[in-house]
């Protein structure tokens, strides 16, 4: 290696080294929101699966921080995976009453209601939530559902929009308004 060379990823070395110290030094100074940790680890952990540990670890970043919109999010959508639908519909509604400006919370009680066969409700919330968030149309990107391991791109809520619209058309004899193969992979949205 050259002494150019060298010169050169000495100085990005040093230059990342003060970046690093420069944003650790930020983060004690300046801290992180109270429940902050926790609202990370119940991210994690529903990511994981491990959704009854998540709901902890939201309602305790909620205990440290009662207007945390997005750890309130994070217990409702804990609360659906966990088929504690009741539950799950009230704390979404809560949170749509606090801030209506947010699809992803459409969306997600949207699927909830979907999944609880109250299908014009779900409707309404998927309509909202297309409104307010046009992106959610796309569903899950390449990286998300790379961490998921997800290869085949699950119905975005448009898809299941598109369906229940036309499936309620039918004759009710003839609707097919769930498919359990295929709805297992609508998952909730992370705001």
């Amino acid at each position: 290696m050259d002494d150019r060379t060298y010169k050169l990823l000495r100085n990005i070395a040093i230059a990342f080294t003060v970046l690093w110290l420069g944003w650790e030094a930020y983060g004690a100074l300046f801290g992180a929101p109270p429940g902050n940790k926790d609202y990370v680890a119940g991210n994690t952990l529903f990511e994981d699966g491990a959704y009854d540990r998540a709901l902890t670890s939201y309602r305790e970043a909620l205990t440290a921080d009662p207007d945390n919109l997005y750890a309130l999010r994070g217990v409702g959508r804990s609360l659906m995976q966990l088929g504690r639908d009741d539950e799950a519909l009230t704390v979404f509604d809560q949170v749509i009453d606090r801030d209506p400006s947010v699809g992803a919370t459409y969306a997600n009680r949207g699927i909830l209601l979907d999944r609880m066969g109250r299908y014009a409700q779900a409707i309404k919330d998927y309509e909202t939530a297309l409104k307010l968030d046009p992106k959610l149309a796309e569903g899950p990107n390449w990286l998300t559902r790379f961490m998921r391991n997800q290869p085949d791109k699950p119905p975005s809520i448009a898809d299941r929009l598109a369906y229940l619209k036309l499936q309620l058309q039918l004759p009710e004899a003839e609707r097919v308004l769930r498919q359990p193969e295929v709805d297992a992979d609508q998952r909730p949205y992370k705001m």
